[in-house]
């Protein structure tokens, strides 16, 4: 049952229709604290109408009000306060938890609309650092999140596989590298050949020549040129697999920016056949004036395409290949105003299908408060980090439980999990310091905490004798709680749709991240100062609760990308 819909219809009949349930529902809050009540109704938004003190309209309401399946409804100032009536609360939410099961909080919002998401998209040759961390799991978290509102993501691993760093590369190897190196550790021995490049051509500029001429015979399909860029390209995307396997994240596509080389000349046809390209400094334009915009470089003087012409090649190739309805970039915000332009080209191209194209902008992980650069060598490897975490996982796993079985299982599962909820408990635009230390710890607000909650649920349910609770073993009248220490778990179990939903239009992991911890506090402090297993009446509506947890726990995890294990 929707209460919030509930308090407005008993508002409504109270007001006698001056105001509609559409408006009454927009004015509906929930209080800060419990002792105010479930929801609450200001009544200074018909002072107007009524031409009386808010005050005195809130004691009147109350009068009027039909409490049935009310615990009360009551004035405070110029606020109605309705309390809801627990033990009904408790048999509706606990059988609605039990009898779906994980897929609690599902609903059809997609219709089964394709939703293609540009996510990742490490470059080629290069390992995967921190900085692609936010991209790749912000992205996967999107992709579950829509699948669980009937969309159909289509994840696509926009890989870098182009561009005159190839050249770059291709010269290093030929000058410093060897078949032998690269064999047995591929991606680390690319990357020392590019940073030496970059510390060698401050003084033999003669060499970004060299790179130049190796990049255009690539372009030209040189056999030698092409065999080593093949490859670059299968090492790393062997080595980019294995980071991807420990994230669990799986892509639908891998066409990078080489995919679109031979789409580019369509575009370029087609703006010079709208009458888009106009000639700027013997460069071609499109003019974005009336959106506010600078002007989107398309061809430089030396006929060279740029990115947004790749970019527009991919827009029209991903709807006319998925037919989407909607399209998302997971992107960081310094490209914001790349996308801008994007979207802009398209809509004066005539494609409409461009306002379904969405940048989702985050901000940088940074280290010590200084941003993460390839070309320095300033890197953080992002598996070493991963390594780094597990052990520090295992750690506390041998303190806290030496005899647990499957412990390796468990600290990868835990220390991985704990970067990937660290990244996404951040509102993605904001930028934010890593500390390992802080993000493996199993107190506070940190995915261990949240893993370690659920694997307590998990071993309540197991003294109690592995009790598989659900709508068959169960009657309705046996999920009553009238225990006021279990409201706050309660009222966070119903709330947890709306926070999928929210998720998802807001495009924001970091509300299901926070709803998991406020969710494993909640529970703690219920499991605190409860009796779970003392055998009377309730004992089976408080399993149900602790089993109703475990579910909404493991499944906020999972839709963030993370692991549940059952025992920690």
């Amino acid at each position: 049952m929707d209460y919030k819909v509930k308090v407005a219809q008993v508002i409504e009949q109270a007001v006698d229709g001056k105001l509609s349930q559409e408006d009454i529902l927009a004015k509906i809050e929930k209080p800060k604290t419990l002792n105010l009540g479930d929801y609450a109704f200001p009544a200074f938004v018909l002072s107007k109408v009524l031409r009386k003190a808010p005050q005195m309209i809130a004691s009147e309401l109350v009068e009027k009000i039909d409490q049935t399946g009310f615990e009360k409804v009551e004035a405070v100032g110029p606020y109605v306060n309705f309390f809801l009536d627990k033990k009904e609360f408790s048999k509706d939410i606990l059988s609605e938890v039990l009898s779906e099961g994980s897929a609690y909080g599902n609903q059809d919002l997609g219709h089964g609309g394709n939703v293609p998401i540009d996510m990742s998209s490490p470059n080629i040759a290069k390992p995967m650092s921190m900085g692609h961390l936010r991209s790749t799991v912000i992205g996967n978290s999107l992709a579950l999140l829509l699948e669980k509102v009937n969309y159909k993501p289509i994840k696509i691993d926009h890989l870098g596989d182009w561009g005159t760093q190839f050249g770059k590369l291709i010269v290093a190897y030929k000058l410093w590298g060897s078949e032998k190196e690269v064999k047995a550790d591929p991606i680390n021995n690319l990357l020392k050949y590019y940073v030496r490049f970059h510390e060698e051509d401050v003084n033999n500029p003669e060499l970004d020549e060299e790179a130049r001429e190796w990049f255009k015979k690539l372009e030209d399909g040189d056999e030698e040129a092409l065999k080593l860029w093949k490859w670059f390209r299968e090492e790393s995307l062997k080595k980019f697999t294995e980071v991807y396997d420990r994230l669990n994240i799986t892509f639908d596509s891998y066409n990078g920016e080489a995919f679109y080389n031979d789409k580019m000349d369509e575009i370029t046809d087609l703006l010079q056949e709208k009458g888009l390209l106009k000639e700027s400094q013997g460069a071609e334009i499109v003019d974005l004036e009336k959106y506010d915009l600078n002007p989107a470089l398309i061809r430089k003087t030396d006929g060279a395409t740029l990115y947004i012409t790749r970019d527009l090649a991919a827009a029209l190739y991903r709807y006319r290949t998925y037919d989407f309805v909607q399209s998302l970039y997971v992107v960081g915000q310094e490209q914001t105003n790349h996308f801008k332009q994007l979207k802009a080209v398209l809509k004066e191209m005539g494609y409409d299908w461009s306002d379904d194209i969405h940048h989702i902008p985050f901000g940088l992980i940074t280290s010590g408060g200084k941003k993460l650069s390839t070309r320095s060598g300033r890197v953080i490897l992002l598996e070493e980090v991963l390594d780094d975490a597990v052990k520090l996982a295992n750690k506390q796993i041998e303190e806290k439980n030496p005899n647990l079985a499957d412990k390796e299982e468990v600290a990868e599962a835990v220390g991985v999990g704990a970067v990937v909820f660290h990244d996404l408990k951040n509102e993605r635009i904001n930028s934010f310091d890593f500390n390992l230390d802080e993000v493996v710890r199993f107190e506070g607000e940190t995915g261990p905490y949240v893993q370690y909650s659920h694997a307590r649920a998990m071993s309540i349910l197991r003294k109690a004798g592995d009790l598989e609770l659900n709508s068959d073993n169960l009657e309705i009248s046996d999920l009553e709680i009238s225990d006021p220490e279990a409201w706050q778990t309660l009222r966070l179990l119903a709330a947890f749709p709306e926070i999928v939903k929210k998720a998802v239009s807001e495009y924001e992991p970091s509300v299901v991240a926070k709803y998991a911890i406020h969710l494993a506090k909640a529970f703690n402090k219920y499991y605190a100062h409860s009796r779970i297993l003392n055998d009377d009446a309730e004992k089976n509506a408080r399993l149900a609760l602790v089993q109703s947890v475990a579910t909404t726990l493991k499944e906020s995890l999972r839709l963030l990308g993370v692991k549940a294990p059952n025992e920690m």
